[in-house]
């Protein structure tokens, strides 16, 4: 355990004291959201992102160290283990090293090798491996001719000891390990058309080559994806003549008379055995750290996608653009709930754009809608074209935003909206799911299996195990971060409240619906299935408002109340004073005005502790998605053809990729800022710059009208 503290300290660049705290944290069952919130001083304040890569190195590595005892133990029972296979075991840090390591003693399965020792022939390998025998070859190999086992002659009995000594070569570790640091220092991955000069999306790695070293990972995913849709052939181009160097002065002893056997097996060992799994090896680890990014990638746009910031008090009409089938309305008031729906044509082929606005003009007077959420799928312009007009006719003010739809169809077909809707349609649920998302996106985003939120890269081509785990920390991280209204809450929202399962989230809502409003924290436990141990991780991140206790409207965890009381005392603060707008401001600034220091070491507790208390009694109730950009709201279209290069417009940051961002402007299609971009600073990562959910002004760089593609710059 030792050893995995100082490695995770080292990789993390974090105290090590800080690693063991943690590990004994986890091991005690605490959630990570929990361990990030609510034992800060036990970690030294670690971040929830730390404490999750934290967590998956310990993983890691307590798999490594697993695998590093079974392989002891089973070269161990062949009685071949010797110190330096020890020595080697410990000294390896990656689970491949230690297969490499593993292999000369695996059970094999049928090879040349097998059956060439299976023919009494290994003898005469170690014979011209060792290099050492005067008497001619041909008179030693004569000895192992052996007509029954089928070794007809000289020829065979030589052909069969290089088989054996090329498997030899190719399981040494040491050998594997320095070819592919070869590789990793000089090798190319090269790409090929697979098809005569076929169009496709690919058309740009039909003649290419870069250093492995230098590929981003964007281009292994692509290439990997070419390659799979038979578009593209892979190879890694090798320095091949290092390689054979290498082998050959370690393997020949001079001029001797084994120098020309031995050349040709190292080079059948290369090609034949070597080459194509080193090959198959660096493929692998390349798409694993290319995975790895994207996952990153991917998780941190969801995050941004779900912290977006609510638009509350307003009725909103969900607008689901099509065209055959018709436009699906839905109108919900400000807790969610459905007041009316609708289908329209205002699209192709039936162009019923009077009766539409008619029905809509309608539904907006009838229920003083404020807001249309447009979808943006299929007919999302169209649709857009049409509102816009509609509400220029409208006396009251209505505005309307573009919302991303990703995931709304998987989610209205979903058990979850059968359940949530069993009177409404499927094509109707899809246009509640779209005015929720503008209403409070986190609460309808977890709804939908994170990887249909749409705003990653290449995440179908990835580990999809390892995408769901990082997508679930990603969600439980920000419903945690955010806090969750145990009264309002639906099942889906609770599951990601440290603690809390599928069950128990259905349980909490049934006991809800069976005994009214839960007054206080305390009265989740009872709650079946939810004991003491759950009731410790969950409490701090559950909201109750109109409860018995004001502290419950904050993040203040149960174990700190009588230490929140105490500090208010302090400060001569009734708790109950909290949810009195009026005197909110006196308390912040009685607050603000706290020594904690001083304060931390009175009430005994730690001062990072302390400092959430503070924070948590200065914004009682607070969303910290309110301080998020707000959504575009437009009342007006703009088309494709209307840009003009120079125009500066106000857009929002869709999606952020490895090579820049997707900015919708109002058009039809997102314009890409480039990473080059992005700003008039050098950009190692466009996610140093933007996040998803951000209102930028950008300048339009170029519009390709044929393509419908739109270049554009923040360097405005």
């Amino acid at each position: 355990m030792e050893k995995i503290i100082q490695v995770i300290a080292g990789e993390l660049n974090i105290k090590e004291t800080q690693v063991k705290n943690t590990i004994e944290l986890i091991d005690e069952g605490n959630t990570i959201p929990f361990i990030a919130r609510y034992r800060k001083e036990v970690t030294g304040g670690l971040s929830d992102e730390i404490l999750r890569n934290l967590g998956e190195r310990l993983t890691y590595l307590r798999n490594l160290e697993a695998r590093k005892s079974d392989v002891k133990r089973i070269i161990e029972e062949q009685g071949k283990l010797t110190d330096e296979i020890i020595l080697a075991l410990e000294e390896a840090v990656t689970i491949s090293e230690v297969e490499d390591i593993y292999r000369p003693y695996k059970q094999k399965k049928k090879t040349r090798a097998t059956i060439a020792k299976a023919k009494g022939l290994e003898p005469l390998a170690n014979i011209i491996y060792m290099q050492k025998e005067t008497k001619p070859i041909e008179e030693i190999a004569k000895k192992f001719i052996d007509k029954e086992k089928g070794v007809e002659s000289i020829e065979d009995a030589i052909n069969g000891a290089k088989d054996i000594i090329a498997e030899n070569i190719s399981d040494v570790a040491d050998y594997r390990k320095e070819i592919k640091r070869f590789c990793y220092i000089q090798a190319k991955i090269v790409t090929k058309n697979a098809r005569k000069n076929e169009k496709s999306n690919y058309e740009m790695y039909y003649k290419f080559e870069e250093e492995i070293k230098k590929i981003p990972s964007h281009r292994i995913l692509a290439i990997n994806r070419g390659e799979k849709e038979e578009f593209l052939k892979v190879t890694i181009e090798k320095p091949n003549d290092r390689i054979y160097n290498y082998l050959t002065k370690n393997i020949i002893k001079g001029e001797t008379q084994f120098k020309s056997i031995l050349e040709e097996t190292i080079d059948d060992s290369y090609k034949r055995l070597i080459e194509p799994s080193i090959e198959r090896e660096i493929r692998a680890e390349l798409t694993e750290k290319a995975e790895e990014q994207a996952i990153k990638v991917f998780g941190k746009n969801a995050k941004q996608l779900l912290l977006g910031a609510p638009i509350k008090n307003i009725t909103v009409m969900g607008f689901d653009p099509a065209y055959r089938t018709g436009c699906k309305i839905a109108v919900i008031d400000d807790t969610g709930k459905v007041l009316d729906i609708a289908t329209v044509y205002p699209t192709e082929p039936q162009n019923d754009v009077e009766g539409a606005k008619k029905t809509l003009k309608a539904l907006i007077e009838k229920h003083k809608v404020n807001m249309i959420a447009i979808g943006n799928g299929t007919a999302s312009r169209e649709s857009e074209k049409f509102v816009s007009d509609m509400i220029k006719e409208i006396p009251q003010e209505v505005y309307y935003a573009i919302v991303s739809e990703a995931g709304a169809s998987v989610y209205s077909a979903s058990k979850l909206a059968t359940e949530e809707y069993p009177d409404i349609n499927v094509s109707i649920r899809g246009a509640i799911s779209i005015a929720r998302r503008l209403q409070d996106p986190l609460a309808e985003l977890v709804k939908i299996d994170p990887k249909a939120i749409g705003v990653g890269q290449y995440q179908h081509d990835v580990d999809q195990k390892k995408l769901s785990e990082n997508l679930t920390g990603v969600v439980e991280d920000a419903v945690n971060g955010v806090g969750v209204d145990v009264n309002t809450a639906t099942p889906s929202l609770l599951s990601y409240v440290a603690g809390i399962n599928k069950t128990i989230a259905k349980n909490i809502v049934k006991y809800r619906d069976e005994n009214g409003k839960i007054r206080e924290r305390k009265e989740l436990l009872k709650v079946p299935k939810l004991g003491n141990a759950a009731f410790k991780q969950c409490a701090g991140f559950i909201r109750i408002f109109e409860g018995k206790n004001p502290l419950e409207t904050t993040g203040v965890h149960p174990e700190s109340y009588e230490i929140a009381e105490n500090l208010l005392n302090k400060i001569n603060v009734d708790k109950k004073d909290l949810l009195n707008k009026e005197k909110l401001e006196q308390i912040r600034v009685k607050l603000s005005n706290i020594n904690i220091e001083k304060t931390a070491k009175e009430l005994g507790i730690g001062e990072l502790t302390l400092k959430d208390i503070v924070d948590d009694l200065s914004k009682p109730g607070r969303d910290p998605r309110e301080e998020m950009p707000k959504p575009i709201l437009r009342t007006d279209v703009l088309k494709i053809e209307d840009l003009k290069e120079g125009m500066i417009l106000p857009g929002t940051v869709r999606n952020v990729i490895d090579f820049g961002a997707f900015v919708d402007i109002g058009v039809k299609h997102d314009g890409l800022v480039h990473i080059s971009e992005l700003s008039n600073e050098y950009v190692r990562n466009p996610s140093e710059v933007v996040s998803v959910g951000d209102v930028v002004k950008v300048k339009v760089i170029g519009v390709d009208l044929e393509r419908q593609k739109v270049k554009l710059s923040m360097k405005v």
